[in-house]
Parts: C-alpha cells; structure tokens; sequence
C-alpha cells in the first residue's frame, strides 16, 4: 500500500514537471524578446537560487551534504542546469515555443540510447524501429521549416542538443536520486548554474562596457513575470520534481512525460502568442510521440519478461 502511495506521488511529479516544462518555452521566448540570453540566464538562477536556499536560511530544511558531495553532484549540474538551459535559451531565440517543445519529445530516445551505452540495457527490433521513427519526425521537422532556413536551423538544432543534455542528466540523476533528497540536488546544481551564469554575463557585460544595462530587463513587468516563473517555478521547481519522481522511477519512465510537455507547449504557443501550427508540426510531433511511446512500452514489457522466470520461480 505504501509502495503504491509512492509511485503514485512519483508519477504526479513527474506530470507536474511535464506541465511546467511544457510552459516553460512560452516564457523563454517571452525573456530573449528583452534581453541577452545570457542575461536571461544569470537573472533566472540568480532568483532560483535565493528560491532555493530561503527553506536551508530559515532552518525548515538541514543541509546534510558536504564538499565531497558537491564534487559529485557537480557533473549533473553540468548537464542541467549549465547545457541544458544554455542551449534552449539560445535555441529559442530562432525557434516558436511550439517547435521547442516538439524537439523536447526526443529526450525519451536518447535517454534511451545514453543507458544503453552506460547501463548496457539491450534494445529489441521494435524499440529500434521505434526510435528511427522518432527520429524521422525530428528530421522531417528539421527539413520541412522554411526550406532549411540557416537561422532557424540553428535554433532547432540547439534545442536538440538541449534534448541530449537532459537525457545526459536524466540518466546520471537516477543514481544520485536515490543518494541525496531532491532539495539538496536542486541547491548544489541551482548554486552552479549561478555561479556559471552569472559569471559569464558579467564577463561579456565587463568586455563589451555595457555593465550599466544588466538590470535594465527589470524595468519590463512582462520580463518579471516570465523571470518568476523561470526562476522559481521552472528552474527550482522541475529539479524537485524530476529528482523526486527519479529516486522512484526509472529515467525511461519519467522522461516518457516530456510528451506531455510537447502538447502543452503547442498549445500555448498557438493560444497565447498566436504562432502559427502547420501541418508538418502536427506530422512530426504524431511521429516523434508514437515512436516514444513505443520504444517505452516495448521495453517495459521486456523487462516484465524477463521479470517472470525469476517471479515463478520464487513460487
């Protein structure tokens, strides 16, 4: 009854990440309308930081890890935070919120792909036909846009990179989730983004002598509010959330939910900026979407399989 109640409480986090994620290239696309992506960055993990660390201050959560703990944490927060949203923000400067989300239904797959190189997991000929499907959307995406214009397909291709950062960190996520509490994954890797972010902002502000325009973003109530929600929602919220649903379920289980988050992101940028859904949208996301949930269920049914003998067996 407990271990129901668990993944139960998984699997309502990992939806609640799908939503917020889903939502999240709506705002992104609003922030890079008005400032630099690398402003956008440092400001977002500055806010999430303070987020994040406001519960450690005031003593309702005890921090138990130590600088040893941080050394091995940090290789996550080089996949996400550091790549993972370094390559959507620069993505979605020439990318619809619609497209970003499409492109992120692909984490599934290389999730699937980086654990079966590292965790040696064998996939069958369905699984295979399943992922060059998904993959097939992802091209058909890449090649039906404005003819391969060069500017777009910059930005699509960022945001696929982004998709492999997320898997790189979905899979390394998995062990350390089961090592440390979410709050205490979501300060180390939001601390690092900081440090990066900001970091690298100032240095280009510094070079460029224009330290001066660093706040002027805040002036903008939309960029506030967009900012908020990355900061504190997005950022701090999803690493909770994915941490939380990964210490229960496997990394295929819950990145299979970044589907959801493709067909909230297509909404929202219809509905709330107005972009403009075609047919080869709607083509290459039923592609990339059937093919995911193939290569999952596929290999879920494996592992039940292989999963029997031992259960008869035990009787």
């Amino acid at each position: 009854m407990n271990t129901t109640r668990v993944n139960v409480s998984a699997y309502l986090a990992a939806i609640a990440y799908a939503v917020i994620i889903g939502f999240s290239f709506l705002f992104v696309k609003v922030t890079v309308a008005a400032a630099h992506p690398l402003d956008v960055l440092a400001h977002r993990f500055s806010i999430g930081l303070i987020a994040v660390a406001i519960p450690f201050l005031l003593g309702w959560v005890r921090i138990r890890i130590k600088l040893r703990d941080i050394w091995r944490i940090a290789p996550l927060a080089l996949f996400s935070p550091v790549l993972f949203f370094f390559f959507q923000t620069y993505g979605m400067i020439n990318a619809s919120s619609s497209e970003g989300g499409i492109i992120l239904a692909t984490v599934p797959i290389f999730t699937l792909l980086l654990a079966s190189f590292f965790l040696k997991e064998r996939t069958s000929l369905v699984q295979k036909l399943s992922l060059f499907l998904s993959v097939a959307g992802v091209v058909f995406m890449f090649m039906m846009k404005d003819g391969l214009d060069t500017s777009n397909f910059k930005g699509l291709l960022l945001l696929l990179l982004s998709a492999v950062s997320f898997a790189g960190y979905s899979v390394l996520t998995r062990p350390l989730a089961q090592k440390y509490a979410p709050m205490e994954i979501t300060l180390v890797t939001t601390g690092i983004g900081f440090i990066v972010f900001l970091s690298v902002s100032l240095i280009r502000h510094t070079a460029e002598g224009t330290l001066q325009s660093f706040f002027q973003p805040f002036a903008q109530p939309s960029y506030v509010l967009a900012l908020f929600y990355l900061g504190v929602v997005s950022s701090v919220g999803t690493t909770l959330l994915s941490s939380f649903a990964l210490s229960r379920l496997e990394a295929s289980k819950v990145s299979v939910f970044s589907n959801l988050s493709t067909l909230i992101s297509i909404m929202a940028g219809a509905l709330i900026l107005n972009e403009r859904i075609t047919i080869y949208h709607v083509i290459g996301a039923i592609m990339i979407i059937v093919g995911v949930l193939g290569t999952n269920r596929k290999q879920q049914q494996l592992r039940h399989q292989r999963n029997r003998p031992v259960r008869e067996l035990e009787r």
